[in-house]
């Protein structure tokens, strides 16, 4: 079990992984399964076709049709002429994304930094990682073999800045460049290891410019006005004189704890268990930091390839291994049926996306001592767990002057769920409890006329005498909305058995139409 921080401190090392045939290695598996090289038999060459300009092109290509000499741009119909045999399916590029996506996920077992590289590679910060995988020859072999058991052919490298690291994926993989040996590394490649623009490179070729090396002692000044000054950037990126910045594709936890398998899990109850043992392991650490888990993530890596990624969300700090086990716990149970464990989880990863201040309280030792803010705060949590966001609700307050637009209910993720102490259109201690979600209408008779409180009214089917009442409080309508709202005047009400009503009249006594009353809500 090890332990995980994102301080990325010290010489960063990258490691650069190219899947030259994804296309048809996604097809391939898509069709046959991740075992496809043993099942897929005298299978023709693969090639993918996407329109351009009106024509038919080579997109992509499998290994055995690039043997044949075709090559991408090439005209389809020319392709098929040349060898009639070939197998031609229509690119799909969303497909391919997410199936690098996917990979990309699957590589965050070796670190969370990976970065997408175009549309066939990937970029691994793994500055502090190699240790943890046997060193950085062992953490690369690692990579290639996993990822040829899946079914794909990997080309991988590893370098201190991305652009030797990609040179050397494409122009010598397998390799893992020492810090400092760039310049030895990428000298005798040809241009295209510097990621030029085909145009760019061509125009270099053509004043005799074939490899790397011939750049490096060339002037600057000229290359620049003549070629731009890319070439010189991606030169110095390649030879880490100047830094070049790899996004990762998801924020890297502040945290994270795993244990990897020998022999796979697969029950739901495992992974149960295994949560507070993790947490255990994260406390120490958050106790250090004085902060407390409010977003945390369980990931499970499945051996085929697949992860699965679990997140829970806390009003409150937490650290308690037993509280998180338990919110894990309501959350596994919610989505269980849509974890497929397949061949089993190898590597299975607790992290904190999220996370905030603790402050310590202090325990009575008489019977009061119970944390009854932090009972309902972790109850609401596993509710939310189970249930989902939208199930318990906080209210909130929306700039609004009518009261059933005044109060809104948003999912109780943030700590604290009593409304704000703010006045909304008067006292808000003189409001009812409880809010109808629309007014409803009433009957009323023996109203005082003109701006009295009514004397009796119909709600419901049911009669009700008034014997108190207080008002009335006028409420304008809201100018920013649609014109048609009229005043209320508002009245609190009490009948003969002591209940306590929230009244509102619309218009008024004596003018073109007659006023309306309405019923807006209860008291205590």
């Amino acid at each position: 079990m090890e332990l995980f921080t994102n301080d990325l401190s010290g010489t960063q090392r990258f490691l650069a992984l190219w899947l030259p045939y994804l296309a048809a290695e996604r097809t391939m598996r898509q069709r046959f399964g991740r075992s496809w090289r043993s099942r897929a038999g005298a299978q023709p060459p693969l090639v993918f076709s996407h329109r351009e300009n009106n024509t038919q092109r080579v997109a992509a290509l499998d290994a055995r049709a690039e043997a044949l000499q075709l090559r991408i741009g090439l005209g389809v119909a020319e392709a098929r002429a040349m060898h009639p045999g070939i197998d031609i399916v229509e690119q799909e590029p969303e497909a391919d994304r997410a199936m690098l996506e996917a990979i990309a996920d699957w590589c965050d077992r070796y670190t969370p930094l990976v970065a997408l590289d175009g549309d066939d590679g990937l970029f691994l910060d793994i500055t502090g990682c190699a240790h943890l995988f046997g060193g950085e020859q062992a953490m690369l072999e690692d990579v290639i073999a996993r990822l040829s058991q899946q079914g794909f052919d990997s080309r991988a490298a590893i370098a201190s800045t991305p652009g030797a690291a990609w040179a050397a994926a494409r122009h010598r993989p397998g390799m893992v460049v020492a810090a400092g040996d760039e310049g030895d590394l990428i000298a005798p490649l040809p241009l295209a290891a510097l990621r030029l623009e085909t145009g760019v490179a061509s125009g270099l070729e053509s004043v005799g410019l074939r490899v790397v090396g011939a750049l490096m002692g060339a002037p600057r000044a000229p290359l620049a006005r003549r070629f731009g000054r890319s070439v010189a950037l991606r030169l110095d990126q390649a030879l880490g004189h100047v830094s070049e910045p790899v996004s990762p594709r998801l924020v890297p936890p502040l945290l994270s704890v795993e244990r990897r398998f020998f022999d796979p899990i697969s029950l739901i109850a495992d992974i149960e268990d295994l949560v507070p043992a993790l947490a255990r392991q994260l406390k120490g650490e958050l106790e250090r930091r004085e902060e407390g888990a409010r977003h945390l993530e369980l990931q499970l890596f499945r051996v085929d390839g697949e992860v699965s990624r679990i997140a829970v969300l806390s009003s409150q700090p937490l650290r308690d291994p037993k509280q998180l086990g338990r919110l894990f716990r309501e959350k596994l149970a919610a989505v269980s049926a849509s974890i497929d464990p397949g061949y089993g989880f190898d590597l299975v990863r607790l992290a904190v996306l999220g996370a905030s201040p603790f402050e310590a309280a202090q325990v009575r030792l008489d019977a009061e001592n119970s944390d009854r803010q932090g009972d309902m705060a972790l109850f609401s949590d596993r509710v939310r767990a189970r249930l989902g966001a939208h199930a318990v609700g906080s209210p909130r307050l929306v700039e609004s002057h009518w009261p059933e637009r005044a109060v809104t209910l948003a999912p109780a993720v943030a700590s604290g769920t009593a409304l704000p102490d703010a006045e909304v259109n008067g006292d808000a201690k003189q409001r009812p409890l409880r809010l109808l979600t629309s007014p409803e209408n009433i009957d009323v008779s023996a109203a005082e006329i003109p701006e009295g409180p009514p004397g009796r009214f119909r709600w419901r089917s049911v009669s009700y005498r008034v014997v108190g009442a207080e008002g009335p409080e006028r409420i304008e309508p809201e100018w920013w909305r649609a014109q048609g709202e009229k005043a209320r005047d508002y009245f609190r009400v009490e009948d003969e058995a002591g209940r306590r009503y929230w009244l509102y009249r619309e218009g008024r006594y004596g003018g073109a139409d007659m006023p309306r009353w309405y019923m807006q809500g209860m008291f205590a």
